[in-house]
């Protein structure tokens, strides 16, 4: 899916007042973060992502994992700090409650 530039906009105006939900320390992606980002974005589509990895380069490739694992899109990337965004799909549990 892709967004236009009016509506990546709007998600890095929600995003600003965002705290990190997930946080990438040295060890990189680990089977457990890949599982808890999962379960975080699920729930609320827009989630911001620090990385304390690496440099410049390390930081990409493991925001390009997250997103290429998860099918999300990077909205927005400033630092070591990431804009996520996944739609809810429609069936989701996360609908029910």
């Amino acid at each position: 899916m892709s967004l236009t530039e009016q509506q990546k906009k709007h998600l890095r105006g929600l995003g600003h007042k965002l705290k990190p939900v997930i946080m990438v320390g040295s060890k990189g992606l680990s089977k457990a973060l890949l599982d808890e980002f999962e379960r975080s974005i699920a729930h609320h589509e827009l989630i911001k992502v620090k990385l304390s990895v690496g440099d410049h380069e390390t930081r990409d490739q493991a925001i390009g994992a997250l997103c290429e694992h998860s099918h999300a899109q990077l909205i927005q990337r400033v630092g070591n700090m990431a804009l996520l965004f996944r739609k809810r799909k429609k069936n989701s549990a996360f609908e029910t409650l």
